[in-house]
């Protein structure tokens, strides 16, 4: 698969998730590790040890969905448009596309108007709000949206593809 030199937006994306992911592992893996010596040998662990790695899963699970997005490893079902004329089979793909960037952003838009209510919600022992949960979930979701964006032009711009080569697999976010 031929991956084109990434742009400044995704090099952020991609840096911004691959931090949060290193990040939400390690200190899951450390908290959950901590808290299963000290009760297996103390006999009681830290209250909030289970809470934490919960408030922190989700911003793991985003970061990895929006890293396989960027890098185009989600499952496609592409022979439908690999008998198309290259020209149909572009305009397919763009349209497919912007189709998905509107629907992240309809998700990004309905999740942003959630906040203010789960705000109000907090973890029963960090006190932390609903709203911080969420708020990852916003922001892979825009995320998503932008990556969508940029694969609709990487699309428009690139040259039509006649035919794949026996064993080649084209990536639709190409």
């Amino acid at each position: 698969m031929n991956i084109p030199e990434r742009n400044p937006l995704e090099r952020t994306i991609v840096v911004l998730c691959s931090f949060v992911l290193w990040v939400t592992t390690s200190v899951i893996f450390v908290i959950l590790t901590a808290n299963t010596i000290l009760r297996y040998t103390g006999g009681r662990g830290l209250q909030w040890a289970n809470e934490l790695p919960e408030l922190l899963f989700p911003w793991l699970v985003m970061a990895g969905v929006v890293l396989a997005a960027e890098r185009g490893a989600h499952i496609a079902t592409v022979f439908l448009i690999e008998v198309l004329p290259p020209q149909a089979r572009r305009i397919v793909v763009v349209t497919g596309w912007f189709v998905t960037a509107g629907l992240y952003a309809v998700l990004s838009t309905a999740t942003y108007n959630l906040l203010e209510i789960v705000h109000d919600e907090k973890s029963p022992i960090l006190h932390v709000p609903g709203s911080v949960t969420y708020g990852c979930v916003m922001g892979g979701m825009v995320m998503l949206a932008l990556l969508a964006l940029q694969a609709a032009w990487r699309a428009w711009r690139a040259e039509p593809v006649s035919a794949l080569s026996e064993g080649e697999v084209q990536s639709p976010h190409w």
